[in-house]
């Protein structure tokens, strides 16, 4: 070996040793109060929730579960299965009525399909990377549940006698009453069936504000010694839910504390509505972001979502309410800092508001969306400044220099970025890029490759979307 090599080599290497990685800022410690550990496999996933009934002719288990191999690819982590027991027929709404009626808590709804072939569905989501979670049903039953029949004094009652619903709309159920406690070791016991027995890996919960925090503080524990689980609540503690009037509103906070790896942000799903109406600007995202992370730590889920099987059926498809601004939308919600949440049909162009209480398949035509949001999930899959409740992961929002109908955004840790600009205004804008760190960027939807910093230039046309990944150096690799 000649001396100029081994000079080289020597020198190399000390190129090596000195250069140093850029720092990475980490928000500060959640407070004690926050004990909840989410899974480890929940830090980059994406939630998809499968509306069985509607998703396929068939409207069962093993009809949905050829579709699993395609929703791995778009890089689904999550999927939420709505209701699976079986459904009340006393005061049932519809011919095939609301999958949030349960009648039996363990047992399967027969129009879906047999236990086996829902724990068939499970094992092969898993054997495909991806975990299952169930909606769980905890506040009321339907009128003729099991539950009724064997304990009726696990019920609620007026003064009367009579037994109520838990909101004056939902005539088809019942409300139950958590100042039982052997109604609470029931649920409990039962959650845990399906998590040993059946194979899920934890619950979405239905309206979960409604039960006691103390309830779902005790639950979690329990369900922790069978497996690690994620737990999703159908609740916000920054927005009063639309079914309840103000004075029944009970915010039942500390959701994420002991109890729940997210919640849903409803406050920001109705807030890109009023946006897409014109009914407030987008800088109020910037309001709304500055009450989020004051309220919760870095560490906390906030789930995002453009529709869900309420929304769609009640207040409208995507297009309906957001009309030229469902894409750009879609990609707020994906890449803003929370875990985003992708309905049944959206990457079908969805169109239609789907019947709620009878059957009404989803009209797929060959997935025009599949490679959007294919590319968004993907995204949001590998790329470590987008991992979910990363406190390390920085957020800084573009000065917005070129209108009110744009909104840019970069998310970073260490080296890798990435670059978020949407405009939902009907003219198009030059957006000047300002803070934004030097170096090469690659357009993922198009893959045009450009060298962008702070002075740069971006040019977007009325309701559209661009979003930039820097490229690695070639002496730093994060993939």
């Amino acid at each position: 070996m000649s001396r100029a090599f081994l000079s080289l080599l020597l020198g190399l290497l000390l190129l090596g040793a000195c250069r140093q990685e850029p720092a990475i800022t980490c928000a500060p410690e959640a407070p004690e109060a926050y004990t909840v550990r989410h899974p480890r496999w929940a830090d980059s996933a994406s939630i998809y929730e499968v509306n069985i009934r509607q998703y396929t002719p068939e409207g069962t288990f093993r009809a949905f579960e050829a579709h699993l191999p395609r929703l791995q690819k778009m890089g689904v982590g999550i999927l939420w299965l709505m209701p699976v027991q079986p459904i009340g027929q006393l005061n049932r709404k519809g011919r095939l009525g609301s999958q949030y009626s349960i009648r039996d808590y363990r047992a399967v709804n027969p129009e879906f399909g047999s236990l086996d072939e829902l724990r068939h569905l499970i094992r092969t989501a898993h054997q495909l990377g991806m975990h299952v979670i169930l909606d769980w049903v905890a506040n009321h039953t339907s009128w003729d549940s099991q539950l009724l029949q064997q304990h009726p004094e696990w019920f609620t009652r007026n003064a009367q006698g009579q037994l109520v619903p838990p909101v004056a709309d939902w005539q088809d159920v019942i409300d139950l009453d958590y100042s039982k406690p052997e109604l609470r070791q029931y649920m409990q016991q039962t959650m845990v069936y399906w998590l040993r027995d059946v194979g899920f890996d934890g619950f979405r919960c239905d309206v979960a504000g409604l039960v006691p925090m103390g309830f779902w503080n005790q639950t979690r524990p329990m369900l922790e010694k069978v497996k690690p689980v994620f737990m999703l609540a159908e609740w916000d503690e920054l927005h009063s839910p639309p079914f309840l009037n103000k004075g029944e509103f009970n915010p039942n906070t500390g959701m994420l504390e002991q109890a729940f790896d997210a919640t849903y942000a409803l406050r920001m799903r109705y807030l890109l509505d009023s946006i897409s109406r014109r009914q407030q600007p987008l800088t109020a995202l910037d309001a709304y972001r500055e009450v989020e992370r004051s309220r919760y730590p870095a560490s906390a889920y906030l789930m995002y979502f453009t529709t869900s099987h309420d929304i769609n059926s009640w207040d409208g498809t995507e297009y309906e309410r957001l009309g030229k601004d469902a894409l750009p939308q879609a990609v707020l919600a994906a890449l803003l800092p929370g875990i985003p949440m992708v309905y049944s049909g959206q990457e079908a162009a969805l169109k239609k508001r789907l019947r709620f209480f009878d059957k009404d398949t989803i009209p797929w035509q060959d997935y025009p969306l599949q490679d959007f949001y294919t590319t968004l999930l993907q995204l949001k899959k590998r790329h470590p400044a987008l991992r979910n409740g990363d406190p390390c992961s920085e957020f800084t929002r573009m000065a917005p220099t070129a209108s009110p109908d744009t909104y840019a955004f970069v998310r970073r840790k260490g080296p890798a970025g990435v670059l978020t600009a949407v405009n939902l205004g009907q003219q198009p804008h030059e957006l000047l890029l300002s803070g934004l760190g030097p170096g090469v960027y690659r357009e993922v939807f198009t893959g045009k490759v450009l060298s962008l910093g702070s002075g740069s230039r971006l040019l977007l046309t009325p309701h559209s979307y661009q979003v930039y990944e820097q490229l690695p150096n070639p002496d730093t690799s994060w993939f």
